[in-house]
């Protein structure tokens, strides 16, 4: 046998101990317990209603009750003991019932209540599809992040974003297919940046996040060296990888390292291009809040801008990410967390995103986006009906309101219900694997078949559950 001094695995294992290594290795490989190889093909199983996602995400916990399931018998009984069994709940500081210090109003043709928290997306309900009956299994901020993201209450699997990017492919060479936005001092939720990860897919589908304030909104954006220079080191890069993967093998982690860095190169110039407002119409930033004098709203509304630009260039999908209410009051990661001074803390965020969203609704319809392009505003968990102290609610995950807009959903309609204090599900009860399988179903994938074969298994967002909405659907 001739010596050579690059021995791969494979030929170690078929040169040493008479070949038995790699007779165990065809048998394992034959039972396809290694992690998928090769992107997933999708077939249509209808015409898709929608091209792109944008995940309005209200890290902290939104209170139902205080937005868009109004509880008249809550107000009515302020002050008076639950008549019914509490749940434990996360500080287990109980009080009596709190009323909602917020007024709703009817708005549209459809005649939905929306409280005083959001007339600016009140004027857009027509488009929107409120769901009041999601659920969590999970009652901690971390893991209620991961398990919305994901699917899972814990780190390590791939988020809707990149499950969403890895099923449809990116429509656009030049920037990543799941782009997360972040302004000012916005904070990531709990539990950090494996949220937005591309888990066991191949890494080109995780997030990257783009911090549009910054004069380098991605890290190392800026090009330190000639163009020339750049692209001749990443053709050596690209022929030593090839040699690679041809000595071991197909594998899926250096295809998706090739494409990040030929991503990353053509970023240099699409990124600062995409976060250059500057060319858009006075009408324009107006509309999304950028004159507003609450600084949070003109940094969301900067946010809510670029996702609509980022959609136009073909991003399958974008997370806008909150702002703590001050600068550095340490609730960057969790801002709509109000387990005291709710009607203060929601006030304030809801004065945030408010302008911003409803802006993004309206500017997508008019340029024709919205049929195409699914808006979702969601939190981790909702507040109970009782209060925390004196002023603020602990964390419910029992019965809470989430809202789709967009892509072929209904608008002017209304999902589910909770009881009468807006504390547990009574009609349609649903869960994250709906969402996602319902916004999947929109952009054309049936959800049990978007699957990566990864430890011995074929994983999905939806994991073994997950029903397609079809009431909020057109």
């Amino acid at each position: 046998m001739e010596y050579s001094q690059n021995f791969s695995r494979r030929q170690m294992l078929s040169r040493c101990s008479s070949g038995f290594g790699m007779l165990a290795l065809s048998g394992l490989m034959a039972e396809r317990s290694y992690a998928g190889l090769s992107a997933f093909k999708p077939v249509p199983h209808s015409a898709p209603k929608a091209k792109n996602v944008i995940l309005c995400y209200m890290s902290g916990g939104v209170s139902q009750i205080d937005t868009f399931d109004p509880k008249p018998l809550v107000n009515k009984l302020h002050g008076k003991p639950m008549p019914v069994k509490v749940e434990r709940t996360q500080f287990n500081n109980n009080g009596n019932i709190f009323g909602c210090p917020f007024e709703f109003k009817n708005y549209g043709e459809s005649g939905t209540p929306v409280s005083s928290l959001f007339p600016h997306v009140g004027e857009c309900i027509d488009d929107i599809a409120v769901i009041r009956s999601m659920t969590s299994g999970v009652n901690e901020h971390a893991q209620g992040n991961y398990a919305f993201h994901t699917g899972f209450p814990f780190i390590g699997h791939a988020s809707a974003g990149a499950w969403v990017n890895y099923g449809l492919g990116s429509e656009n060479r030049d920037v990543p297919g799941y782009v997360v936005l972040k302004s000012g001092e916005a904070g990531v939720p709990h539990g950090g940046v494996g949220q937005w990860s591309s888990g066991y897919l191949p890494a080109q589908n995780q997030a990257s996040i783009v911090d549009i304030d910054k004069a380098e909104p991605v890290r190392n954006i800026t090009a330190r060296e000639r163009d020339e220079i750049q692209r001749s080191r990443l053709d050596f890069i690209r022929t030593l990888d090839t040699g690679f993967k041809t000595a071991i093998g197909n594998d899926a982690q250096v295809d998706a390292a090739v494409k990040n860095y030929e991503t990353a190169y053509r970023m240099q110039s699409a990124i600062p291009e995409l976060c250059d407002i500057k060319g858009e119409s006075q009408a324009t930033k107006k509309l999304y809040g950028l004159d507003a004098k609450n600084p949070m709203t003109a940094a969301y509304g900067r946010q809510a801008l670029l996702a609509r630009r980022l959609v136009e260039k073909g991003v399958r999908f974008v997370e806008l990410t909150c702002l703590p209410q001050f600068p550095g009051d340490g609730q960057a990661a969790n801002p709509w967390d109000q387990h005291g001074g709710l009607e203060k803390g929601h006030g304030m965020m809801a004065q945030q995103v408010d302008q911003p969203i409803a802006g993004l609704l309206k500017d997508l319809k008019s340029r024709g986006l919205l049929d195409e392009t699914i808006v979702v505003w969601a939190t981790e968990f909702g507040r109970t009906s009782f209060s925390q102290g004196t002023s603020g609610r602990d964390h419910n995950p029992y019965g809470f309101s989430v809202w789709m807009a967009g892509g072929g959903i209904k608008g002017g309609s209304i999902y589910g219900a909770t009881d009468e204090f807006g504390y547990h599900v009574t009609e349609n009860k649903s869960t994250v694997f709906d969402l996602w399988a319902t916004v999947l179903h929109q952009l054309g994938i049936d959800h049990e078949n978007l699957t990566y074969r990864y430890a011995g298994r074929d994983v999905r967002l939806t994991d073994v559950h997950g029903n397609v909405l079809h009431d909020i659907i057109v």
